[in-house]
């Protein structure tokens, strides 16, 4: 088979989840898969993000990036005339399937069929989260790109059944895949090199991580309330660290943290660089995941793998991720969020057991297996017989 991978709307350092979702496939791909060609289609831009080791792995340069000449002009032209002068760039390519990573098809008439990786319907259960603009975006492509695929990945079962209740997806058309984790990920002995971390980041107290980026369904805000009563109630002497690339509630973030004193006990470390984050899991007592939706939840299995405990939503996917591994929280409750994380912050006994089951259930998250199930899709949407 010949496989185009769609990496056109791949923004390095701006994605979060689905950025090292696309970043680990082809990486993984490249190790599983000797039989079939791949072509990447993205911006000379993004050449550099993919490392190429395979020699049946191959770019195709296609410059349509956002705000550029070329991308303004293609706007014009769908929406005055519904001519769009990508896809016979991309038709005249021999492929016998494409992929779509980040949940819309674009653009959406292609001659072959198409693979598209559905992350989350989010603006289905929380609109006031998405401007005008953004809803009627999302409802003009998110379901007319399910239904035109030929097969749906989705990273949990959760998702799955979202396609098919609001969408009316086949479910047969539909896989459910876990992703994986970065082998960086894992438990890390060297006293040397937590040291040298904590010294950067000035992490000297205990403390708990927020990985995330500063969006309205992260929840952040309800966690800062949480953290409030834990210091009122009980005899917390920790910090809570939030790393993550800063987005729409950035600000109202900085001001929740000054409203509520928080101040000496909240440190905002911003994006960090990739390889530093296994360090900090290692060394945070617990992971706080207080997100309202996911689409998959790769911090929590990130956490499992370095031994760090999770206490999280119960919300969407999550409970499905974590499995037994975790506490589960309701994120609308500041206090039951409050007396969950201080359940396990103080109970040292518990956080071990939780350490323990969490690195065995980490073992069902493999980007191996997930590069490998994802090539048996691609069969299946080629209809090439797979026996």
């Amino acid at each position: 088979m010949n496989i185009g991978l769609n990496a056109l709307h791949f923004s390095p350092g701006e994605m979060g989840g689905v950025e090292t979702y696309l970043k680990y496939l082809v990486d993984y791909l490249q190790k599983a898969d000797n039989k079939n060609r791949y072509t990447i289609l993205c911006s000379r831009d993004s050449t550099y993000d993919f490392h190429l080791s395979n020699p049946s792995f191959s770019v195709e340069f296609i410059d349509f990036r956002r705000n550029t000449t070329k991308f303004f002009i293609r706007g014009i032209l769908k929406n005055l005339f519904f001519v769009d002068i990508l896809s016979p760039k991309i038709n005249r390519l021999k492929l016998d399937v494409i992929h779509h990573p980040f949940s819309v098809i674009d653009p959406i008439n292609l001659k072959f069929p198409s693979v598209l990786t559905f992350w989350d319907m989010q603006q289905e259960f929380y609109p006031e989260f998405f401007s005008s603009f953004e809803l009627l975006m999302r409802k003009a492509i998110y379901r007319p790109s399910a239904i035109s695929a030929k097969r749906i990945i989705v990273g949990s079962e959760f998702t799955r059944q979202c396609l098919i209740n609001r969408y009316g997806i086949k479910e047969n058309n539909i896989d459910v895949i876990y992703f994986g984790y970065s082998k960086g990920y894992g438990t890390i002995d060297s006293k040397e090199k937590l040291e040298a971390v904590k010294n950067k980041y000035d992490l000297q107290k205990p403390f708990m991580y927020y990985p995330a980026a500063s969006l309205p369904h992260k929840n952040h805000k309800a966690l800062l309330t949480a953290m409030r009563i834990l210091l009122e109630k009980n005899p917390f002497e920790g910090d809570l660290v939030l790393t993550g690339i800063a987005k729409a509630s950035h600000m109202s973030i900085l001001e929740e943290i000054e409203k509520l004193n928080l101040k000496n006990n909240v440190k905002v470390l911003g994006y960090l660089p990739a390889e530093d984050l296994p360090f900090l899991y290692n060394m945070a007592n617990i992971l706080v995941f207080p997100s309202l939706f996911e689409g998959f939840g790769i911090p929590l299995v990130e956490a499992m793998a370095c031994g760090c405990p999770v206490v999280c939503s119960d919300a969407t996917t999550l409970p499905e991720i974590i499995g037994t591994a975790g506490i589960l929280f309701d994120p609308k409750s500041p206090q039951d969020m409050a007396e969950k994380i201080w359940s396990v912050w103080d109970n040292q006994d518990l956080r071990q057991r939780m350490r323990t089951a969490g690195l065995a259930r980490v073992k069902e998250f493999d980007w191996g297996k997930t590069a490998e199930k994802t090539v048996a899709v691609y069969r299946k949407a080629a209809e090439v017989d797979c026996r």
